[in-house]
């Protein structure tokens, strides 16, 4: 099977089994998503969910964000990898807003990249989920997927965008980041799979002999 036809047969499979892709993180407007998005760096989307509604009852909005001290932004949010970075660059987030935005999140890469703690990634995320813009954040499972159904060769995340940019229709980015990501956790897991074992990667490569040694993100 050949890379473009393998990306026909994995966008079709997805479709199938994932009609329905809600964000995964917990949120209420552009706002809380791309405080999700930031806080989710090293962290599963569940720790995050179980935190982030004490911290979004506190801070709201930009403005009631700015105005909480950074060690009370720090308590709500203790239990994540990289708690205080995080608090420091959440507060300093919410004051940019309101300094350089109206209190209003940016629609473009470069305004949300500037962000502290905002990288590609997370401003593809906002720009895909909240703003409808089309995008491909790649993360673990992505990138991991990507290499084990042979689409990228996984050198960097950001090669692995390009090569999924370059096989999938711009139209189907923001559904099938999603789409990937739950296959990801729930078959092809980085030890439940080796790029013989899930149902896709099996159609796939019917044939494969050795398992896949992927790059890491």
């Amino acid at each position: 099977m050949r890379k473009q036809q393998r990306a026909e047969t994995i966008l079709q499979r997805l479709e199938e089994q994932y009609p329905e892709t809600p964000v995964p993180l917990d949120h209420s407007d552009a706002f809380t998503l791309l405080i999700a998005v930031l806080l989710s760096a090293q962290c599963t989307d569940k720790k995050v969910n179980e935190v982030t509604p004490a911290l979004f009852t506190a801070g709201p909005t930009p403005q009631a964000m700015a105005a909480l001290e950074q060690k009370e932004i720090h308590g709500f949010i203790r239990q994540l990898g990289l708690a205080n970075t995080k608090a420091k660059n959440v507060k300093r987030l919410a004051q940019l807003l309101i300094e350089r935005h109206g209190g209003d999140v940016p629609k473009s890469f470069k305004a949300l990249e500037s962000l502290p703690g905002v990288g590609h990634k997370t401003a593809s995320v906002v720009m895909s989920q909240a703003f409808g813009v089309p995008a491909f954040p790649v993360d673990t499972h992505i990138h991991r997927l990507a290499q084990r159904w042979g689409l990228s060769s996984g050198e960097n995340v950001a090669t692995t965008e390009r090569d999924l940019k370059a096989l999938f229709p711009k139209e189907a980015w923001n559904r099938l980041h999603l789409q990937i990501i739950y296959y990801g956790r729930e078959f092809c897991t980085a030890r439940g799979c080796d790029g013989r074992v899930c149902p896709l990667c099996q159609e796939l490569y019917p044939n494969r002999r050795k398992p896949v040694i992927t790059k890491k993100a």
